[in-house]
């Protein structure tokens, strides 16, 4: 929302809003000129005022100011439509879709672009750690994500789409798995052209589309010849079986080879050369939460990772053994009860093995209190792990056990980012 935020009011709009909490990305709104308040008043002169108004799905029908535009009879759009407006208004739109790694990707392609000095508008899910979530240049290439949350993914018309992966996630909003691929399916089959991952067993079977990956040799753009030095990854581009270029990721992961690799494809199906690609790849560092390091604390790595998923926590552990020489301590804050409540077997399978864990309150969202998925029923049923219930808990665990050349891996979606980068300070 944000990121839009920002669109318009380049673009000259006025733009003012609410949120529940004050943040960086709230903040950071008042160099675009907008006006931002905490909390919902329905008698707000800006509300009262105003032409349009835009709502995301993560709020309730209940809120207040959504129900005073109404009564209003104001003109509304949810955001994915309204998304779809602003896609409408760009000669070319470039879309990345996937249960995991979107914001990765499109922070990739935000820096490719860059590279390629065209006139284009980012709006990325996350925050790139050199351009935010917001990039201005011109109005010839817009590129975003594709979220499947309610399905919004299918009200954008793209020219050229990624599809990273498929996971069970957002659940709640299909009928079950197979409504959650034929999601992603109508999503490739309705854009111009489309790039899936020939890796991912559930996107090789939604149809003939371009497609990218690592081990599937009959990849249309491969990685070859893959070299880790810390996790950091170096590969050659294969395209159509011709080899191109040599990349060197300064991103942390094997998971980042993906990324390049989609943003790699999609770019080059706009006709960019593989040099501006390849300089735009090697410029990116990372997006803030994906395996940030926030700091240290007696000699220890205090690292964080946006993880809130079974398969991505899996890859990032892989990632956090590969650069750690001591031992590795884990926080991780599940996500919404009813995503816990439904992977849990597949949480306590990734979870149980990992020797110094805790697991830290629920980051409900939207949801009301659900004991079959909440964090302390997870912890009780991993068995050999710690629960938390505030940051107290956290630091005096920390305190007493963390020494010199080890790792802190703080897991999640929620607001353990927040409380991991308090509890530094405190430790301190």
């Amino acid at each position: 929302m944000s990121a839009l935020a920002k669109f318009l009011s380049v673009c000259g709009y006025e733009v003012s809003g609410s949120d529940a909490h004050k943040s960086e990305l709230t903040e950071a709104l008042a160099f675009y000129g907008a006006r931002v308040y905490v909390g919902e008043d329905s008698k707000r002169t800006e509300l009262i005022e105003s032409d349009i108004v835009v709502y995301t799905d993560a709020i309730s029908q209940e809120n207040l100011e959504l129900k005073q535009a109404q009564k209003l009879q104001k003109i509304i759009y949810k955001r994915g439509d309204f998304l779809q407006m602003v896609c409408s208004e760009f000669p070319h739109v470039a879309a990345i879709a996937g249960s995991h790694g979107k914001t990765t990707c499109t922070s990739m392609c935000t820096h490719i672009l860059r590279a390629t000095n065209v006139p284009f508008t980012a709006h990325i899910g996350g925050e790139d750690a050199t351009f935010g979530n917001f990039y201005f240049s011109g109005m010839d290439y817009f590129l975003t994500e594709a979220c499947e949350y309610k399905k919004n993914l299918l009200k954008i018309q793209a020219e050229a789409v990624v599809l990273l992966n498929i996971d069970k996630d957002h659940m709640e909003c299909y009928q079950d798995e197979a409504d959650l691929i034929n999601c992603f399916r109508q999503y490739c089959k309705q854009a111009d052209r489309a790039f899936v991952c020939a890796d991912d067993e559930k996107c090789r079977g939604l149809g003939e589309f371009s497609t990218f990956g690592i081990t599937n040799t009959l990849a249309d753009y491969r990685a070859i010849d893959l070299r880790s030095n810390g996790e950091r990854y170096a590969f050659t581009v294969e395209e159509y079986g011709k080899a191109l270029c040599r990349i060197r990721l300064n991103a942390i992961g094997r998971c980042n080879v993906y990324n390049a690799l989609a943003a790699f494809a999609c770019m080059r199906s706009f006709g960019f050369h593989e040099t501006e690609i390849k300089k735009g790849l090697e410029t990116f560092t990372a997006v803030k939460r994906r395996f940030e390091k926030i700091g240290e604390y007696k000699g220890a790595s205090f690292i964080c990772d946006y993880a809130h998923h079974p398969k991505e926590i899996h890859s990032t552990l892989l990632t956090a053994e590969g650069i750690c020489k001591g031992r590795l301590f884990v926080v991780f804050q599940p996500h919404t009860y009813s995503r816990t409540k439904l992977l849990m077997s597949d949480f306590i399978r990734v979870l149980r093995p990992i020797k110094n864990l805790m697991v830290y309150k629920t980051f409900a969202a939207r949801e009301k209190y659900d004991a079959e998925g909440s964090a302390a029923t997870l912890a009780h049923t991993i068995g050999n792990c710690l629960y938390a219930e505030n940051v107290y808990v956290l630091k005096m665990w920390l305190k007493k056990t963390v020494r010199e050349s080890d790792v802190v891996l703080f897991l999640g979606a929620g607001d353990i980012y927040y409380a991991a980068q308090y509890l530094l300070k405190e430790l301190k």
